[in-house]
């Protein structure tokens, strides 16, 4: 029978720290971006993968793969 071992992932607190000094408005803003900027990567990776995919469809397999991201837990892994 093996042992599970839980892994956190690092906090980087001085990150958090320039987060905090933020205004609400501030840090929605930052999340919105950094939201477009992972879209913006996974599409061009969509895209050289399968370059003759119409727009419609490109959205539909970004979609699906922002939604199998979901379902994974990135803070907490169980080994």
């Amino acid at each position: 029978m093996s042992q599970a071992t839980i892994r956190f992932t690092h906090t980087d607190i001085e990150l958090m720290r320039l987060r905090l000094s933020l205004s609400p408005g501030q840090r929605l803003q930052a999340m919105l971006d950094a939201r477009a900027l992972l879209v913006g990567m996974i599409r061009g990776r969509l895209r050289t993968r399968y370059p003759n995919l119409p727009d419609s469809e490109l959205n539909l397999r970004l979609l699906e793969e922002i939604e199998r991201a979901r379902s994974v837990k990135p803070w907490l892994q169980l080994v």
